[in-house]
């Protein structure tokens, strides 16, 4: 097979443990090119788990339910947005189905699954080691230039890996960083302080009791880029994971908050299903109350557990975003995707909150957003991006209900 060209069926296989792949089954490229289906291998269903309830354990071919997506989980091994610019640019496949993103995204997808051009031996696409934190300029300029859409040159591609999130379109690389493996966010020309405004955003949801992936600022010599932790690694396996987009339309349901409160209740380990649910109500009021209206189905992931159950992954991709829209990525009660806290009352006890329960959360979350301009600006952001901050966080229609909460 042509490493610029893979046929129409490569093969899927599942990584937790990275030293010992097991072969899920085989990828398909279907509707007329525009979806990939998966066919599990014989040994998967007799020793593996369905990656997401769409995939029932059986031998049928299972199909994507829309054009230009994978099958069930399949999905989310894909590239973001970013990675899919990333592949065009520097990859420049003669085709661009879904089957060439998946296989150009390499063997550092998020999440435990891998594609490979063999079913007999896991054989991913390779790219290379890792950049180190002293590459980081390297890896900036290599950014900028595929903003740019410029040439690359050839030693500075492996610098790049394009399967490393959910459904962003930021640039972004992957860096070792203390013996772990981190996703380096840099800026845009139109905001540059977004990377520092996500690291005191993240900080800041922190204090309300929400787990947040673990951020550090990174200076460069011109501006400023953001580090995450990686979620889905841990202890020197991978985590399998699927995106709210994916474990939604699983269920059947709508992409709302509801609803994957709801999937939490029925999929999460009883010892900690309450806590989940609260946590995510929080997650919701916070990201309201700061404008985060970018909270689509792909920022949120489940991690499975060994028992197949699923956890709120911690949190990623908060910040405002800055458009003052009035309304929510997902919906959010029964006045929809409005964005008040209201109507997230409205649907309290889906998170097995009573009405009192679901204010006090409210009220936590309040009291920490209320003094977000003195967070903000003790991570380093300068008066000027605060006051344009200030003008979305604190306008009257979310001030008036952070006021209100607070009494």
């Amino acid at each position: 097979m042509s490493a610029r060209l893979p046929a129409d069926t490569l093969y899927l296989w599942y990584l937790g443990n990275p030293a010992a792949p097991v072969l899920v089954g085989e990828l398909n490229l279907v509707m007329n090119r525009r979806g990939v289906s998966l066919l599990y291998a014989e040994t998967w269903l007799k020793h593996g788990f369905p990656l997401s309830e769409d995939l029932p354990l059986i031998d049928i071919e299972h199909f994507p339910r829309e054009k230009d997506t994978g099958a069930g989980a399949v999905d989310d091994a894909r590239p973001d947005r970013w990675g899919e610019r990333v592949i065009r640019l520097l990859d420049r496949p003669p085709r661009l189905s879904l089957l060439e993103f998946l296989y150009f995204a390499g063997d550092d997808r998020f999440g435990a699954l891998g594609v490979s051009t063999s079913q007999a031996t896991y054989l991913p696409r390779e790219i290379g080691p890792l950049p180190k934190l002293i590459d980081v300029e390297a890896v900036h300029d290599v950014v900028r230039r595929v903003l740019a859409k410029e040439p690359v040159d050839e030693r500075q591609k492996r610098l790049i890996a394009p399967g490393v999130t959910m459904g962003g379109a930021r640039p972004k690389a992957l860096f070792q960083l203390g013996g772990e493996e981190w996703v380096i966010k840099f800026a845009e020309e139109d905001r540059p302080a977004e990377p520092l405004i996500e690291h005191a955003a993240m900080t800041l949801a922190a204090k309300t009791g929400i787990t947040v992936a673990e951020t550090l600022s990174i200076p460069l010599k011109n501006g400023v880029a953001v580090a995450i932790r990686r979620f889905d690694r841990a202890a020197g396996g991978r985590l399998h994971a699927l995106s709210a987009n994916v474990a939604l339309k699983a269920a059947g349901v709508e992409m709302s908050y509801p609803n994957l409160a709801l999937l939490l209740r029925r999929r999460s380990p009883p010892d900690v299903n309450r806590a989940q649910m609260h946590e995510l109500f929080r997650r919701l009021v916070f990201n309201i109350l700061i404008d985060n209206t970018d909270d689509h189905e792909k920022n949120h992931v489940l991690l499975t557990t060994v028992n197949q159950q699923y956890v709120l992954a911690p949190a990623f991709d908060v910040l405002p975003i800055g458009q003052s829209l009035g309304y929510q990525a997902l919906v959010v009660g029964e006045q929809g995707a409005e964005s008040s806290i209201e109507n997230a009352l409205t649907a309290a006890a889906q998170y097995w909150l009573t009405q009192q329960g679901a204010l006090a959360e409210a009220l936590r979350v309040a009291k920490v957003v209320n003094g977000w301009r003195t967070h903000f600006a003790a991570q380093g952001l300068s008066a000027a991006v605060l006051d344009e901050l200030a003008m979305h966080i604190d306008r009257p229609f979310l001030l008036e209900q952070r006021q209100a909460l607070l009494g």
